[in-house]
């Protein structure tokens, strides 16, 4: 099959999903339980204020219809305005978003060495003391859930050490506040992604450096540390690419437990806080973004693996 071909195959696939959980969103959160007017007014509102509540948000009318108008809305760009402030939802979400994204990019920065420095560990002192330190580490990384990594972290550099806060992202000033307030959350995501990707890495290399031309190099005299990044390395970090497409699609959902932990500003605690209150305009547009930065990351590590592996890039359709 083309390779351009399979990238758009896989885009379209990614849209029609998107669309069938856009649907899903909706028809889930329009049909919760209770009264979204006497949540939102209180049980004391008046029928002709629970009427006109019903009215300014078109609740009175067909949900499919309601789920017509919302979608085309969210298309243009205008995800309607929040319940409880009044204010558009766009002005919520996006601030929001921002701080995620920033969260998520600080994370990918500091998944990298640390994958790289536990993965070399383990190959190069295989068997021995150093290698079991790390396979203890990604070991304890695979079985502990990100919020109780994230809760380790405050309680032993937040509590014990006093080097960065426990609630991050607020009242943090400057570049460099703001950086170490988000650390921990940062950490956490990092340590989570770290755990598998590492082991993997580890793995790979260990396969690669007992390989031929690895000897060879090693025969005509290369360095050790030379022969590593400079030949084994980067035979062995294909496969590791590939997870790391996926570790994308983990931060998602991960990030939105990380924030409640850690009281972050992000997407995550946004969409917490308005499920609490029944916001529903602010719910449907958070996870409808969620979803849609989701099936992207997926297409993403959809696309990446076919670049990478010439198995897959160069595959005839079964007939």
């Amino acid at each position: 099959m083309n390779l351009w071909r399979m990238v758009a195959t896989r885009i379209a696939l990614g849209i029609v999903t998107l669309l069938l959980v856009s649907a899903v969103i909706y028809l889930v959160v329009g049909v919760l339980p209770g009264d979204i007017a006497v949540e939102v007014l209180g049980r004391n509102s008046t029928a002709q204020a629970r009427h006109l509540f019903d009215l300014r948000l078109h609740l009175n009318e067909p949900l499919w219809d309601r789920y017509a108008q919302w979608l085309g809305g969210f298309v243009r760009g205008h995800f309607g305005e929040s319940i409880t402030t009044g204010s558009p939802v766009r002005a919520l979400v996006m601030p929001a978003l921002g701080a995620s994204a920033r969260l998520s990019a600080y994370a990918l920065v500091l998944y990298v060495p640390i994958t790289l420095t536990m993965a070399l560990i383990g190959a190069v002192w295989s068997g021995r003391g150093p290698d079991s330190v790390t396979s203890t580490l990604t070991l304890i990384g695979l079985s502990l859930p990100d919020f109780v990594i994230g809760t380790i972290l405050i309680v032993m550099f937040a509590v014990v050490v006093h080097w960065f806060p426990a609630i991050a992202g607020t009242g943090a000033q400057g570049f460099w506040a703001t950086l170490r307030a988000i650390t921990l959350p940062a950490a956490t995501l990092a340590a989570v992604m770290s755990a598998y990707s590492a082991r993997m890495l580890r793995s790979s290399l260990i396969e690669v450096l007992q390989s031929q031309f690895i000897r060879t190099a090693t025969l005509k005299g290369t360095s050790r540390w030379r022969v590593i990044f400079r030949h084994a390395l980067p035979n062995a970090i294909v496969p590791t690419l590939n997870v790391t497409a996926l570790n994308l699609t983990y931060l998602i959902g991960g990030v939105v437990v990380v924030e409640v932990v850690f009281s972050y500003p992000g997407l995550g605690q946004l969409l917490v806080n308005s499920i609490a209150i029944r916001d529903i305009p602010v719910v449907e547009a958070a996870t409808l973004i969620a979803s849609g930065i989701y099936i992207a990351a997926n297409v993403f590590s959809d696309v990446v693996a076919v670049l990478v592996t010439p198995r897959l890039r160069y595959a005839r359709p079964a007939r």
